[in-house]
């Protein structure tokens, strides 16, 4: 009996039409239908194959079916798969002891997706508040950057700018105070005495690939110290490995008091993500007060301490610093009538397109057509994110693709 996964027979059209009668519309992916992929590369069903310049929105920082990561998946299959945190499992240990070593931490507290781990961090801060900081119970305040992007649920869509994200789902969780990224003299003023913790994206990735002025991370790791306050650096997209280090904040010679992770911590294989911290603030919690069923499960742990294998070497930091830099070299050529800027950090970049020339949707549109995938964000900006194992060669036939789409 064949052991082979059986593989949709439905047309790209057919299977986008089934999908548009049966999902709800909360997503308004491009026309293709993936069916394999490998590396950089993927396959839709009719046999085309396309160059991911997305990797999942930095899950896929290590590539499609990474052999190493898909090795560690196959052999944990055979083993365990979940025990809930109910029990020890013999995967768990390894992953919390080697994950807070890769951050320079204490403690772990592992969840499933980024928007759990920021769920996270929030509940772990106010309750650090209440019980070391000695915040009036029911006054815990946490200041967070406009244009922020940390997830989708009611408690975070509850302190973001971005309407489309917000609308229709009040009333909205209270307790946070935004402030402009990058903006130090407003964060200043805005934490007081009830202020826990300050919560920003190193980078900010949906709203384009935004980098902070020089200076700005040290000065909120500074501020944050000098009051009294929790640093969170959600590093979910940023980190392990995107920008050209373990993580962005590094690269600003910043340590903060908590980070969050996900994407990339599972590989692109299993859903993994984690608050990491020191014993002082992650041993706030006792038995019952906050949990996840999958979190920790011996899958997801199996596949991370590969990951964390594969980052300790710096191969990949280091594919990302190097071919980061030839990816902005060659964005900056662009015409300067159709690039309006560029921004990023590694292999990670914002194109503002001039709107004369398409929307974002549209050039990520006519990408596709020319075997390229990307995704726009905000009007005319489209997100460029290829996979940290991309070849050179690769990478350049990519931007030839897009230079072509601005020249034509």
């Amino acid at each position: 009996m064949s052991t082979q996964p059986t593989l949709s027979s439905a047309s790209s059209a057919q299977s986008i039409a089934t999908a548009e009668a049966h999902s709800a519309h909360n997503y308004h992916p491009l026309p293709v239908v993936i069916a394999t992929a490998d590396g950089a590369w993927v396959t839709d069903v009719e046999g085309r194959r396309y160059l991911d310049m997305l990797a999942g929105y930095s899950a896929l920082n290590f590539g499609h079916r990474n052999p190493r990561l898909i090795e560690a998946a196959k052999a944990q299959l055979d083993r365990a798969t979940l025990t809930s945190r109910a029990f020890h499992n013999d995967r768990f240990a390894d992953f919390a002891a080697q994950l807070a070593e890769l951050c320079g931490m204490e403690m772990v507290l592992p969840m499933n997706t980024g928007a759990e781990a920021v769920e996270t961090a929030v509940k772990t801060a106010r309750k650090w508040g209440y019980q070391v900081k000695g915040v009036p119970d029911g006054q815990a305040k946490i200041v967070v950057a406009a244009n922020n992007f940390h997830g989708r649920t009611t408690t975070i869509i509850s302190f973001s700018t971005d309407e489309e994200a917000r609308a229709d789902y009040g009333p909205y969780t209270p307790g946070f105070e935004v402030v402009p990224y990058g903006d130090l003299a407003a964060l200043e003023e805005a934490v007081d005495a009830h202020t826990v913790a300050v919560l920003l994206e190193p980078i900010q990735g949906e709203a384009g690939v935004l980098e902070p002025p020089p200076g700005y991370l040290a000065g909120v790791r500074e501020l944050t110290r000098s009051r009294g306050v929790l640093f969170i650096a959600d590093e979910i997209q940023s980190g392990l490995g995107r920008t050209g280090a373990t993580f962005a904040c590094e690269q600003e010679g910043v340590v903060p008091d908590m980070y969050v992770l996900g994407k990339a911590l599972g590989g692109g294989v299993v859903p993994v993500s984690a608050v990491v911290s020191t014993r002082e603030v992650l041993g706030v919690f006792r038995p019952g007060e906050h949990g996840s069923t999958f979190g920790g499960n011996p899958l997801a742990c199996a596949v991370a301490l590969e990951v964390l294998d594969m980052l300790r070497s710096g191969e990949y930091q280091q594919r990302a610093k190097d071919l980061g830099e030839h990816l902005h070299r060659e964005l900056r050529g662009l015409p300067t009538t159709a690039v309006r800027e560029v921004r990023g950090r590694g292999l990670w970049a914002g194109v503002d397109i001039d709107p004369s020339y398409g929307t974002g949707r549209e050039i990520s549109e006519r990408l596709l057509a020319r075997g390229v995938l990307a995704k726009d964000t905000h009007g005319s900006t489209i997100r460029l994110a290829p996979p940290l194992c991309i070849s050179r060669e690769d990478l350049d036939w990519g931007l030839d693709q897009l230079r072509s789409v601005l020249t034509s």
